[in-house]
């Protein structure tokens, strides 16, 4: 509805309240685009009248959720008072559960990170992770000097599958016992920020999508190689989760193994680059960033292992292109961050399997990508929580 349209419902005694919150919100949004403006470039840019935009700047201002953030002097007429949104409004929480890594994050409304943790996840059990995340979060909040109270929600980014229903994260291989119920309710409880569940490769791709290369992008997959497999799917800047949550589970497909039928998960991890290179000769503690080092160095077997990983995600993309169509893949998480030595395989064995010619390029957030699309995520949602609660809109 245009906004002179929806002005002139002002005669209608129940929609001036949602009226005037209309309006409120349509400017603030507007000046998150925007990042500061006048009253006169906000009439412009909303089509409203500027008396209303002034009220509307007016409330905005009183409830804290904009302030002056300078002026601006035209060469002819008045200087005018520059508004912008007020980032210390609230805050959000985001969080990022590794086999590995534990990354934990609060931002204010405009995304700025104002402190964050990245911690060794060293627990053994379900039980102790879940305190190491409260730990941490907790942490990371009073380091950050915010009123707990202003961290108005959060977003956890994991490996699996959350089921809203039995309360319960499914098909976390790499984390033992994390299937367990009622994991993520005690963390509300001793957090006391209301938290939403996500899946990392999910995650990952939304950060990428926000902040990465994948910003423009019509459908693009990323291909979150690690621990395990896992793919997140953004069109048209949304998320594809499918009718259960499971859109994505690509390590789930079938792979011919040498003794009897494997995962695609099995094939394409970082514990697959290990095992290759142990076939091929390596010895002693082996990791997949000691694999790939070694293979920089010119070292025979690991050259062999990273070839055999770039023809197995060379399968997996050819998978993504024949059923998605994107027009951007990008690789990412632990075995992503050795992109310089698996595009050229990648692309190599690519030609060989299929005609399809997606674009693959590395993910440009590497091991952020999961905590900053569970920041992208949870601001969204901060911000509605944060206008409904000082504006009595809720």
């Amino acid at each position: 509805m245009p906004a002179r349209d929806v002005e002139a419902q002002q005669d209608q005694p129940w929609s001036h309240r949602r009226l005037r919150s209309t309006n409120e919100r349509l400017l603030l949004d507007r000046l998150r685009g925007l990042g500061a403006a006048s009253r006169a470039q906000l009439a412009r840019e909303t089509g409203l009248s500027k008396p209303t935009v002034s009220s509307a700047l007016a409330s905005l201002e009183t409830a804290g959720l904009v302030h002056e953030v300078g002026t601006h002097a035209p060469e002819r007429g008045r200087t005018a008072v520059l508004y912008a949104p007020d980032p210390a409004a609230g805050y959000a929480l985001g969080v990022d559960i590794g086999r590995g890594w534990l990354r934990v994050a609060v931002v204010d409304l405009d995304g700025t990170v104002v402190a964050r943790a990245d911690v060794r996840n060293r627990a053994r059990t379900s039980a102790a992770m879940a305190e190491l995340v409260v730990e941490t979060a907790r942490q990371v909040i009073g380091n950050s000097g915010v009123d707990p109270t202003e961290v108005v929600h959060g977003v956890v980014g994991t490996p699996g599958v959350y089921d809203e229903k039995q309360r319960r994260v499914r098909y976390a291989m790499h984390l033992p016992g994390w299937g367990r119920a009622g994991l993520f309710d005690r963390m509300r409880e001793e957090l006391d920020v209301p938290l939403e569940v996500h899946n990392d490769a999910n995650l990952a791709a939304l950060g990428e999508y926000t902040y990465g290369i994948g910003a423009g992008s019509r459908l693009f997959a990323y291909i979150l190689i690690g621990t395990g497999l896992g793919m997140g799917v953004v069109g048209e800047g949304r998320l594809f989760t499918g009718a259960h949550g499971l859109a994505g589970e690509i390590g789930f497909l079938p792979w011919p193994g040498r003794k009897k039928p494997e995962r695609l998960e099995d094939a394409v991890s970082g514990v697959a680059v290990v095992e290759a290179a142990r076939q091929f000769g390596m010895r002693g503690q082996l990791t997949a960033k000691a694999v790939f080092d070694a293979a920089r160095q010119g070292n025979a077997a690991a050259v062999r292992a990273v070839e055999l990983e770039g023809e197995r995600i060379a399968h997996t993309v050819a998978a993504a292109a024949a059923v998605l169509d994107p027009d951007l893949v990008v690789l990412g998480g632990g075995v992503g961050h050795s992109v310089d030595l698996l595009l050229g395989p990648v692309r190599e064995h690519l030609r060989t399997l299929t005609p399809l010619r997606p674009r693959i390029a590395p993910s440009r957030l590497g091991e952020d990508a999961v905590l900053l699309g569970a920041v992208a995520t949870a601001l969204g949602t901060a911000r509605d929580l944060v206008f409904a609660r000082r504006t009595g809109d809720g």
